[in-house]
């Protein structure tokens, strides 16, 4: 039985930041604030989707959870276990538990290698497995994810990009498991092909009793696969809910504009709903702003918000909200 509360994935703080530049250019060394501060907790047989609009750390965040990027500052906790700092070597273990799916299936196979080399290469590494059990173990994962067995011998460019997408979901569950990150898993398929993959994610998740870290930019997706939602701006969580309550009333500003982008069926004027168009650019994470990081483009900031940064404290039950003023966010959506 799988304790639903149980954390099985904690960030606290975290931040990652890059430098770009020598000090040979024009403007020196500078430093790229992608992922700021964000603290978040996925328990055990759940899916959080994470959305945010394009360049605002949600991939770089994803990469961070997995270890693929070293953490600047905060912690990142596996099932208790404080991997921040960890080695290759004393990451090994926890690689097994702890699986991802990239956005582009084509940039994320070996195009040189048989897909079901690729698929067992996992097996190789972290298991004792004989050469006719791995074999059988990858004719299994195929047959998992909707793949023929004959598939193994082909080339990743034999396929289309939702087959690719699958060869990529069979490699992350080959070690089972127990937590699968899925960086935008179907941004790059076509419509009909993205309802394939997600009910596939759907019945995997149901067979395997995984827990999944859903990535996108379409909300209708992650609305219909999430159990709770994370919002973020700048390489900030600015909200985090329920999914369903999340959509039904946002409670930041931010959040508000996002999801009034999403298409909706009008059926009668009830059904109508406010689109809300923001103003100006998103800043540069180069030099983002101070205070409230939304506050350059925010309808009801205040002097408050232009000074002093919101944290991400509980509104209400199951909610936290990142702002000065959530309740009157609330009220005016």
């Amino acid at each position: 039985m799988i304790d639903k509360d149980q954390p099985i994935l904690e960030t606290r703080e975290l931040s990652k930041r890059f430098s770009i530049g020598t000090r040979f250019s024009s403007q020196g060394k500078r430093t790229v604030h992608a992922v700021d501060n964000v603290s978040l907790t996925v328990r055990r047989g759940e899916t959080v989707g994470l959305v945010g609009e394009s360049g605002c750390g949600k991939s770089t965040l994803a990469r961070c959870l997995v270890r693929l990027y070293d953490i600047t500052d905060g912690r990142l906790l596996f099932e208790g276990d404080d991997i921040t700092g960890k080695s290759l070597t004393e990451l090994r273990p926890f690689r097994r538990r702890l699986q991802m799916v990239f956005q582009d299936p084509s940039a994320s196979l070996n195009p040189r290698r048989r897909v079901g080399d690729l698929v067992a290469e996992p097996l190789r590494i972290h298991t004792d497995l004989s050469s006719r059990e791995i074999s059988k173990r990858v004719a299994e994962l195929f047959d998992l994810v909707g793949l023929l067995p004959d598939h193994v011998m082909r080339y990743p460019h034999e396929f289309s990009g939702g087959q690719r997408q699958r060869v990529g979901i069979a490699r992350a569950i080959a070690l089972n498991p127990d937590l699968v990150v899925l960086d935008e898993p179907v941004s790059a398929l076509d419509v009909s092909v993205q309802a394939q993959i997600v009910n596939l994610l759907a019945d995997l998740q149901e067979k395997l009793k995984l827990t999944y870290i859903f990535i996108a930019h379409d909300l209708s997706i992650v609305r219909q696969v999430s159990t709770r939602i994370a919002v973020m701006y700048l390489g900030s969580i600015v909200e985090e809910g329920p999914a369903e309550e999340l959509f039904a009333t946002p409670a930041h500003p931010y959040s508000q504009a996002l999801i009034s982008a999403v298409p909706v069926v009008e059926t009668t004027p009830a059904g109508t709903r406010k689109r809300i168009i923001l103003t100006g650019d998103v800043p540069s994470p180069l030099k983002p702003p101070s205070g409230c990081r939304f506050h350059p483009r925010c309808p009801i900031a205040a002097d408050r918000c232009r000074t002093e940064r919101p944290q991400l404290t509980e509104h209400r039950s199951g909610r936290k909200v990142a702002c000065h003023f959530p309740t009157l966010a609330a009220s005016d959506g």
